[in-house]
């Protein structure tokens, strides 16, 4: 499987850069891709939830935490540079075994590390029953699309409160819920977060695909689609 690179001279992107470079990806090459990217704080929800449901946008506006949709379905979840975000393009026409593959393909890296993770018939990770990974997929012609949160670390105040709407007694309460429901990948491991990137990508890839400026000239355009109004709030 071939790892997406993109030019130096690209640098850090909003996350709707990288959910187009997945649609570039599977729609103009015929390799299994994968690629891992981090973002500033973001949340991301589904292609079907709604925005003033799901999403605390007062909250996310006064503390500069970014608003996007995604064309998977699945929940909603706050993204920072602490955490890995995993992009994995298949041949599979079959979401099913595309999303199979891709379970198998993160618990063996865990498990590498000497980590003990399990996965669950909601395409969600698990250390020690607490959940580190949950993933979303939807379909193009011809190709599966699966992308997914691994956190490594993250800010637990803004995790809660971006997503979860409510007073702020109950954000208080929520990050305590919260922290007993999941994990964190640096609390299992030895390896920095860079570290962890190198192990993920050398033991999933056995080549490099290098994407050229036009490449992501081409990216920017199909980028404007995940940024018009109407589809982040379903404006028909």
């Amino acid at each position: 499987m071939k790892y997406i690179s993109l030019p130096p001279a690209i640098g850090q992107r909003r996350l709707s850069f990288y959910l187009a470079m997945e649609e570039y990806v599977a729609r103009e090459t015929h390799e299994e891709a994968f690629f891992i990217w981090q973002v500033e704080p973001s949340v991301i929800f589904g292609r079907n939830q709604s925005i003033e449901n799901e999403v605390n946008t007062s909250y996310c506006r006064q503390h500069g935490i970014q608003m996007y949709r995604r064309k998977s379905g699945g929940g909603c979840v706050y993204a920072d540079m602490g955490n890995l975000m995993l992009s994995y393009v298949s041949k599979e026409e079959n979401v099913n075994m595309a999303f199979y593959t891709f379970m198998n393909m993160i618990l063996l890296t865990l498990r590498k590390m000497g980590i003990d993770a399990v996965s669950t018939s909601h395409n969600d990770v698990l250390i020690d029953g607490r959940k580190v990974s949950g993933s979303a997929c939807y379909h193009l012609q011809g190709r599966s699309i699966v992308h997914s949160t691994l956190l490594y670390d993250t800010q637990m105040e803004n995790m809660v409160s971006a997503i979860t709407p409510g007073e702020e007694k109950l954000q208080r309460k929520g990050i305590q819920s919260v922290r007993q429901r999941i994990t964190l990948l640096r609390d299992h491991c030895q390896l920095s977060l860079p570290e962890t990137k190198d192990l993920i990508r050398t033991t999933l890839c056995n080549g490099e695909m290098l994407l050229t400026m036009e490449d992501t000239k081409k990216i920017e355009l199909i980028e404007t689609s995940y940024l018009k109004n109407e589809f982040i709030h379903l404006i028909s």
